[in-house]
C-alpha cells in the first residue's frame, strides 16, 4: 500500500481561533519543494526521451504548442524567477530558438537548478518573510514575499508538467505522473 494513512479527527473553523494567520515556511520545506520540482521535471523529461525529434517540435494546439516550447517555457520560467531573486531583469523569457536539441534544453535546466540549490542553501531563515522586488516581462514593477515567489515557481511548473502528460498521450507517447504524493512515496521508501 502506498502513502501512510492516518486518523484524525475533523478540524472546524473554531478550532484555529486565536491562532497566526501567517504561515512560516522554512529554508528545509523549500530545499524539499524543490528535491520535488527536480524530480518531477527529471521524470517529465525522461518520458519525452523515447520521442523522435520532429514529434517534440509537433504542434499540439496546447498554450507553448509542442513539448519543445512547453519544456522551454519551465525552464525558462524557472531560470528568469533565479535571475530575479539575484537583483537581474531579463526583458524576455527564453526562447525555444536558443535550444536546438532536448539535451541542450536539459543542460540548462540542469544549470539552473544547481544555482537555485546553492542559492538557497545560504538563505537565511529570516529572508523567506522578506519582500522581493521584481519587474516582471511587461516592465511592471511587483512585489510579494520571497517564500510566496518560491511556491509561486514550483506551482508554475506543476501546471505546465501536467500539459506536458498530455502533450504525451496526444503523441501516442506513455504518460507519466508527477504527483507530490508519488515523490514521497518513493522517497519514504529509500529511506527504509
Amino acid at each position: 500500500m502506498l502513502g501512510n494513512p492516518v486518523h484524525c479527527r475533523n478540524f472546524h473553523h473554531t478550532d484555529w481561533e486565536g491562532q497566526e494567520d501567517e504561515l512560516s515556511p522554512t529554508i528545509a520545506y523549500f530545499k524539499e519543494l524543490y528535491a520535488y520540482n527536480t524530480w518531477a521535471n527529471d521524470r517529465a523529461f525522461d518520458a519525452a526521451e523515447p520521442l523522435h525529434a520532429d514529434l517534440l517540435k509537433r504542434d499540439l494546439g496546447n498554450s507553448f504548442g509542442s513539448l519543445h516550447d512547453t519544456f522551454t517555457h519551465i525552464v525558462g520560467a524557472e531560470w528568469i524567477w533565479l535571475e530575479r531573486w539575484f537583483g537581474r531583469w531579463p526583458p524576455a523569457l527564453l526562447q525555444p530558438s536558443e535550444f536546438s536539441d532536448r539535451k541542450a534544453l536539459r543542460s540548462k535546466l540542469n544549470q539552473v537548478r544547481l544555482d537555485r540549490e546553492k542559492w538557497i542553501s545560504t538563505l537565511p531563515e529570516k529572508t523567506l518573510g522578506a519582500d522581493m522586488r521584481y519587474r516582471n516581462l511587461r516592465g511592471e514593477f511587483y512585489s510579494y514575499p520571497l517564500w510566496q515567489q518560491l511556491a509561486h515557481v514550483v506551482n508554475h511548473s506543476t501546471y505546465h508538467r501536467g500539459q506536458v502528460t498530455t502533450m504525451l498521450r496526444q503523441l501516442g507517447a506513455a504518460a507519466v505522473s508527477t504527483d507530490l504524493l508519488l515523490y514521497y512515496d518513493e522517497h519514504n521508501k529509500q529511506r527504509s
